[in-house]
């Protein structure tokens, strides 16, 4: 099973925040706008992650035994960009700054050892909304 399907510490941990265009009420599809507030001119956050106690309002989770976002296929792009320890090859600070958080065991290779043998589309969730790896940084020049 995916790691963050037992975990969800993340959506308890950090500020929910982006532009308010990715919100439903501009964007079909978007980030459900009922499930937001203001943050600035230019930025909604998830309910819940404005101030601590974090707790994003879409998490659905007993953190550490089972987690699933509600709004999945409509959650953010900053959500979307969120990589676990490892599902990419390499370590992921803001995963295991929050998982930690939670007195979990940080993610290593080990954890995606399950996809090795399997024939495996990389959608966790079955609906074909996984993000693509990141890119990575661009290089100065």
């Amino acid at each position: 099973m995916h790691p963050c399907l037992t975990c969800g510490a993340c959506c308890a941990q950090y500020r929910v925040a982006f532009h308010w265009m990715e919100s439903d009420e501009v964007t079909p599809g978007g980030v459900p706008a009922a499930l937001t507030e203001r943050l600035d001119a230019h930025r909604l956050c998830m309910q819940g992650t404005f101030a601590p106690p974090i707790r994003c309002v879409a998490l659905d989770a007993d953190i550490g035994r089972y987690s699933r976002c509600s709004i999945h296929p409509n959650r953010p792009s900053v959500c979307r960009e969120v990589e676990a320890s490892f599902e990419f090859g390499r370590p992921s600070a803001q995963c295991d700054k929050a998982r930690i958080a939670f007195s979990l065991p940080v993610l290593t290779a080990a954890d995606w050892r399950w996809r090795d043998g399997a024939d495996n589309d990389d959608h966790p969730d079955d609906s074909g909304n996984s993000p693509s790896p990141p890119a990575l940084p661009p290089v100065a020049a």
